[in-house]
């Protein structure tokens, strides 16, 4: 008993482990409670430890601050390489439109917050404290506190408290902006719901199995390999429909009159294909019978990741052809020059009898992709922490900035998950592992940030914390209200504004909260347009308060 009493009453590497642990356990308690659909989540960590810090706990700041800063690496790391596949195509179409719109929550948000600065005595630290609170950041909030404790300056866990203090209301301030503009406009939820199903109705890209009846003359007699080139990145050709039998497509097929083609393509390949080909009809929910079958299977062989459909070969050694590609949620047509990688899961059409064999070519292997592969991370990690290093000058500032331990990670991550691979060095990362890294390094940062901070807690609010609240309201509430109410003003899917707002503010709790108001995709889409940037903002913007205050 003694020694259970010594390990909690000293301020060694053994106490400060137990305390790291236990307000890891007390604060994904915390979390999980909720009051309406609101829910603190994993930032109950944070005060879970600002709880255990205050009642005494005596840790060793030196581990604190290296389990904060590895917290953090791991965090964001895991966090751009999740968003790296979608990163760049978000900012196309509709998606820059939105991105703008989070683009002006967040530069909004900066400016209330310098604005807080020059009308009061706030610090560097406690102004960027508030910010990062009040928007629900916490890698902006490791980024600012790097760059407090690089140049110098005291009041990295002044910021931590600020952001405390600012944390709650950024929550329930993002749910009471979509309740009042939801109030001020009379907004009709299921109105609001048929009309963004009619949208995506009309502006349907999805892919489609369709069927082809041949018409154009001068495809009869072609090989079937010059059709595959003549409507390749349009059509995937699975197989041939002729005397009501059904036929592998092979290239050396030659088309006969009155055969019909069977495949996948897009709406927007439809009127391309009707003049190449001929008449073209989205196909049922026909099942592939007879000699031949389909299989979905997952991609786990590294000798095939990388390589290109003509490079794998498939469709050349079995009578089998590739007819959709399933990644992060995308659906890809696959083209001869489409990519395969690992993770993905392919759709394969063919005889029956070999479609065993292209499966175990393919890998199929959940224990072979359940295995981390950890070179790929220990490598972004460090090329990441060398890209942080570097200074960037930007004019006015009295410093250098720079991307830090949170910010270069973050963009080293999101490139190579855009990338996917080098070489034979692939970046793949399997969802279990990446959101175990995330959860662990959010953990572990939130955890370091209240023990370090919770012992003037109580104190500070006694001294005028409770002003950090009502900046904090402000910093919340002002950028979304006014973007919310444009938007609406502009004829948005209040749907769609909730999202935006969401991510924008990159906050899970008020996307749940926005999902429980319409089950659709709209809310979860629009989040997930924007997220992906907020988040690099979010880190530099607060590096770059901190630079322009000191």
């Amino acid at each position: 008993m003694e020694t259970i009493t010594g390990l909690f009453s000293s301020s060694g590497l053994a106490s400060t482990l137990l305390y790291l642990c236990l307000t890891a356990l007390l604060g994904i308690a915390i979390g999980k409670i909720g009051i309406k659909n609101i829910k603190l989540g994993i930032a109950g960590v944070l005060f879970a430890g600002i709880a255990v810090s205050h009642f005494g706990a005596e840790t060793d700041p030196h581990i604190i601050h290296f389990s904060r800063e590895l917290g953090l690496i791991l965090f964001v790391y895991a966090i751009g390489i999740d968003v790296g596949p979608r990163f760049f195509s978000t900012l196309r179409k509709e998606g820059l439109k939105l991105n703008l719109l989070a683009f002006a929550i967040v530069f909004m948000g900066f400016g209330v917050a310098y604005i807080l600065y020059l009308l009061t005595d706030m610090s560097a630290a406690e102004v960027t404290g508030i910010l990062c609170g009040a928007v629900t950041n916490t890698p902006s909030l490791g980024a600012a506190q790097q760059i407090i404790l690089e140049s110098g300056s005291n009041g990295a866990d002044t910021s931590g408290m600020a952001y405390a203090m600012a944390y709650p209301f950024g929550i329930i301030g993002i749910i009471l902006t979509m309740l009042l503009i939801r109030w001020i406009f009379k907004i009709n939820v299921d109105k609001e719901m048929e009309d963004y199903n009619n949208q995506v109705g009309a502006n349907k890209s999805t892919l489609e199995s369709v069927e082809i009846t041949v018409t154009n003359p001068n495809l009869i007699g072609q090989k079937l390999s010059y059709i595959k080139a003549l409507t390749d990145r349009e059509l995937v050709i699975s197989r041939i429909e002729r005397n009501k039998e059904f036929i592998i497509a092979n290239d050396d097929i030659q088309l006969v009159v009155g055969d019909r083609i069977y495949g996948v393509s897009s709406e927007k390949y439809f009127d391309s294909l009707k003049l190449k080909v001929g008449e073209v009809e989205i196909g049922g929910k026909q099942e592939v019978s007879g000699n031949l079958a389909m299989y979905n299977v997952l991609v786990t062989s590294r000798k095939i990741a990388g390589k290109t459909i003509e490079q794998i070969g498939i469709y050349r050694r079995y009578e089998a052809n590739i007819t959709r590609i399933f990644r992060a949620g995308i659906e890809i047509l696959p083209t001869l020059k489409t990519t395969v990688e690992m993770g993905d899961t392919v759709r394969i059409v063919g005889k029956k009898a070999i479609l065993k064999d292209v499966q175990k070519e393919i890998g199929d292997s959940l224990k072979e992709l359940s295995s981390p592969n950890v070179l790929p991370i220990f490598l972004g990690i460090f090329i990441g922490v060398i890209v942080g290093s570097f200074p960037i000058l930007l004019p006015g500032l009295p410093f250098p900035a720079k991307l830090g331990l949170a910010g270069g990670p973050l963009l080293v991550a999101i490139l190579l998950g855009y990338k996917g691979r080098i070489g034979k060095l692939d970046f793949y990362m399997n969802p279990g592992a990446n959101m175990m890294l995330k959860e662990l390094g959010i953990i572990l940062f939130l955890s370091a940030v209240g023990l370090s901070s919770g012992g003037k807690f109580v104190d500070t609010l006694r001294q005028g914390g409770y002003m950090w609240m009502l900046y904090g309201i402000a910093i919340t509430l002002i950028p979304i209200m006014v973007v919310g109410i444009y938007a609406r003003l502009r004829k948005y899917n209040y749907l769609k504004i909730c999202g935006i707002i969401s991510g924008a503010m990159t906050d899970p709790p008020a996307l749940e909260f926005a999902n429980a108001v319409a089950p659709i995709q709209a809310q979860s889409t629009a989040y997930a347009t924007v997220y992906p940037l907020t988040m690099f903002l979010r880190i530099l913007f607060a590096q770059v308060l901190v630079l322009l205050i000191l």
